[in-house]
């Protein structure tokens, strides 16, 4: 079992940036493939970006150029730097790994095994 925590989550004018973090229990090398969900009250959960453990990175149109996901194996960690927001980024951010040692399926919005509590971003107008 793999455990992932999120933090850096906060509230933010439209325009600015922010960095949310993910810690993960196990090598994060292990972890073939990371990605990041956000869901907003009422509304599907969806995929904003993902990356593999080649670095190779995907994200959704809607945050395409505005957010960067990046993985740090020196410190187990995984990061979504999310520049330019908007009101409508407002959501809870969940990170998510997988094991599976093949992953040629990684891209944004793909079916992962284990998944973070979330933390929250709020962006005012």
């Amino acid at each position: 079992q793999v455990q992932l925590m999120e933090s850096g989550g906060g509230s933010v004018q439209a325009g600015g940036s922010l960095r949310v973090s993910c810690t993960t229990s196990a090598n994060i090398y292990n972890l073939s493939c990371m990605g990041w969900f956000r869901q907003a009250p009422g509304q599907v959960r969806e995929g904003v970006a993902s990356i593999d453990r080649d670095g190779r990175t995907t994200y959704a149109d809607s945050v395409k150029g505005r957010f960067t996901i990046s993985r740090d194996n020196t410190k187990n960690t995984l990061y979504l730097e999310m520049n330019s927001l908007k009101p409508e980024d407002t959501a809870t951010y969940y990170c998510t790994g997988d094991l599976d040692p093949q992953y040629y399926w990684c891209r944004t919005g793909a079916s992962f095994n284990f998944w973070g509590q979330g933390t929250q971003v709020t962006v005012s107008s």
